[in-house]
Protein backbone atom coordinates (compact mmCIF):
# COMPACT_ATOMS: atom_id res chain seq x y z
CA UNK A 1 0.00 0.00 0.00
CA UNK A 2 2.65 2.00 1.07
CA UNK A 3 4.67 1.64 -2.37
CA UNK A 4 1.71 1.84 -4.60
CA UNK A 5 1.45 5.41 -2.78
CA UNK A 6 4.76 6.25 -3.17
CA UNK A 7 4.97 5.40 -6.94
CA UNK A 8 2.17 7.57 -7.61
CA UNK A 9 3.33 10.67 -5.89
CA UNK A 10 6.70 9.71 -8.76
CA UNK A 11 4.25 9.72 -11.27
CA UNK A 12 2.55 12.91 -10.61
CA UNK A 13 5.98 14.55 -10.09
CA UNK A 14 6.71 13.03 -13.55
CA UNK A 15 3.85 14.58 -15.24
CA UNK A 16 4.38 17.90 -13.38
CA UNK A 17 8.04 17.69 -14.86
CA UNK A 18 9.92 17.52 -12.24
CA UNK A 19 13.24 15.94 -12.23
CA UNK A 20 13.64 12.63 -9.87
CA UNK A 21 15.93 14.66 -7.22
CA UNK A 22 13.34 17.14 -7.20
CA UNK A 23 10.27 14.46 -5.96
CA UNK A 24 13.07 13.00 -3.66
CA UNK A 25 13.50 16.19 -1.80
CA UNK A 26 9.36 16.66 -1.58
CA UNK A 27 9.33 13.20 -0.13
CA UNK A 28 11.64 13.93 2.72
CA UNK A 29 14.52 11.87 1.38
CA UNK A 30 16.99 15.10 0.99
CA UNK A 31 18.28 15.07 4.36
CA UNK A 32 19.10 11.98 6.30
CA UNK A 33 20.96 13.97 9.33
CA UNK A 34 17.69 15.08 11.10
CA UNK A 35 16.15 11.75 10.83
CA UNK A 36 19.19 9.94 12.61
CA UNK A 37 19.44 12.44 14.84
CA UNK A 38 15.72 11.76 15.77
CA UNK A 39 16.00 7.87 15.60
CA UNK A 40 19.27 8.34 18.11
CA UNK A 41 16.73 10.64 20.67
CA UNK A 42 14.33 8.17 20.11
CA UNK A 43 16.55 5.00 21.35
CA UNK A 44 18.00 6.98 24.37
CA UNK A 45 14.84 8.33 25.92
CA UNK A 46 14.03 4.91 25.66
CA UNK A 47 16.86 3.67 27.65
CA UNK A 48 16.55 6.50 29.86
CA UNK A 49 13.05 5.52 30.42
CA UNK A 50 13.61 1.85 30.84
CA UNK A 51 16.62 2.63 33.51
CA UNK A 52 14.44 4.79 35.53
CA UNK A 53 11.20 2.72 35.66
CA UNK A 54 13.70 -0.22 36.60
CA UNK A 55 15.13 2.09 39.68
CA UNK A 56 11.66 3.29 40.27
CA UNK A 57 10.46 -0.66 40.60
CA UNK A 58 13.50 -1.53 42.82
CA UNK A 59 13.35 1.57 44.74
CA UNK A 60 9.67 0.69 45.49
CA UNK A 61 10.08 -3.23 46.63
CA UNK A 62 13.27 -1.80 48.98
CA UNK A 63 10.67 0.81 50.95
CA UNK A 64 8.15 -1.50 51.63
CA UNK A 65 10.01 -4.48 52.56
CA UNK A 66 10.04 -5.47 56.35
CA UNK A 67 12.05 -3.55 59.21
CA UNK A 68 12.58 -6.99 60.39
CA UNK A 69 13.28 -9.90 58.20
CA UNK A 70 10.77 -12.87 58.49
CA UNK A 71 11.26 -15.52 60.54
CA UNK A 72 12.78 -12.97 63.83
CA UNK A 73 11.46 -12.00 66.82
CA UNK A 74 11.12 -8.10 67.02
CA UNK A 75 12.77 -6.07 69.50
CA UNK A 76 11.64 -6.34 72.89
CA UNK A 77 14.75 -3.69 74.45
CA UNK A 78 12.53 -1.07 76.43
CA UNK A 79 14.08 2.29 78.64
CA UNK A 80 14.30 0.62 81.57
CA UNK A 81 16.36 -1.54 80.72
CA UNK A 82 19.30 0.56 80.43
CA UNK A 83 18.65 2.16 83.57
CA UNK A 84 21.19 1.62 86.51
CA UNK A 85 20.84 -1.41 88.65
CA UNK A 86 21.42 -0.18 91.98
Amino acid sequence: MVFKDIFQLYRIGKELGLSRREINNTLLFKNRYPLILALMLIVFLTVFAILFWNVAIILYAKSTEPVYPRGTLYSSISLKDFRDKK
